[in-house]
């Protein structure tokens, strides 16, 4: 039985730490070691992860989602390591599912089924997309469950939202980018892989259930400005030229139509200071970027395709549908 660690950064919200270690305790596949990595929380959160049996690393401030996933990996032997989020509650059978389907040849990491803690015949989110503009899709989100989120499939994103991967693949392709901070440093990691022909597969009976943006929500300032920002960051790392001019209208509709959603929601004012940030940092992830990009433009055609096809097939959420009628 292959050997995993599961690392928890965790910022404040002590109950669903909580519940999330005691989920991982009633594993049927065993749990050699769980690494709690605590963003400075003023809640207790550290105490009761100590008291439950994780180990804990106290990183004495929040310093953001990547940082803390990367010092945990820092810390971790064995040949797996898994990432959930401290709002994820795993079935018993979660992980040993996802370990089943990782043995399959050529499988370096794997996701389940993410169901709404409050509402749990609905989709959280399964696996992610992105389109040829920069934007990513949790794909399901929103929907009910049923057949369509019932077929394991080879992905390329795996959400680090709760997800299990090979250690030797941080070796290959490198940790988190911390320019990232929060937010789609998941998108740009599951680029990276897929630049080097790594891939995952998504595992539909690995069930786990999300409570959803659970420490700020989803719509809070602080998340809006972040997303809006490493938008950019993505095509500003990814995107070589020839890409960058080719999609230049469909980068400007599908951020666009975000800014859109933001502004709905109440978050216009940090869609643009998100922006704002993104432009001011562009020259320099640029510079900084390099690797593979040759394989770009066919892992964003293969992932728009996706993105059409199961909206096709599950309906249309208004943000894709008039992505696609005007690009």
């Amino acid at each position: 039985m292959s050997a995993v660690t599961v690392i928890v950064p965790t910022w404040n919200r002590q109950d669903l730490l909580a519940r999330l270690l005691t989920g991982l305790g009633r594993q049927s596949h065993t749990v050699e070691d769980v690494v709690v990595v605590d963003n400075g929380s003023e809640d207790g959160s550290a105490e009761t992860a100590s008291a439950l049996g994780a180990r804990v690393i106290r990183m004495g401030w929040n310093s953001g989602f990547c940082r803390a996933v990367n010092r945990g990996i820092s810390e971790v032997k064995t040949p797996w390591v898994a990432v959930v989020n401290n709002d994820v509650e795993p079935t018993p059978e979660w992980l040993a599912r996802l370990m089943a389907a990782a043995q399959e040849p050529g499988v370096w990491f794997a996701a389940g089924k993410l169901l709404n803690s409050g509402r749990r015949d609905s989709i959280d989110g399964a696996f992610d997309l992105l389109c040829r503009g920069g934007c990513a899709w949790r794909a399901g989100h929103g929907r009910r469950d049923g057949p369509e989120w019932g077929e394991p499939r080879r992905i390329r994103f795996a959400p680090f939202t709760a997800a299990l991967f090979r250690r030797e693949l941080f070796e290959q392709v490198g940790l988190l980018d911390e320019s990232f901070d929060s937010y789609l440093e998941d998108v740009d990691f599951g680029l990276r892989c897929a630049m080097r022909g790594f891939e995952g597969v998504y595992v539909p009976g690995a069930v786990a259930y999300h409570a959803g943006s659970g420490t700020l929500g989803e719509w809070h300032g602080r998340t809006a400005r972040q997303i809006a920002r490493n938008q950019v960051l993505i095509v500003a790392k990814h995107f070589p030229a020839g890409s960058l001019a080719r999609s230049a209208w469909a980068i400007f509709v599908s951020q666009g139509l975000w800014g859109v959603l933001a502004l709905r929601h109440g978050a216009g004012w940090a869609y643009l200071r998100g922006k704002i940030d993104g432009i001011r940092q562009f020259g320099s992830i640029r510079r900084l970027s390099g690797g593979e990009r040759g394989r770009l433009p066919e892992i964003l055609e293969t992932s728009e395709r996706e993105i059409l096809e199961l909206q096709r097939r599950t309906g249309f959420d208004l943000y894709w549908r008039l992505y696609f009628a005007i690009t």
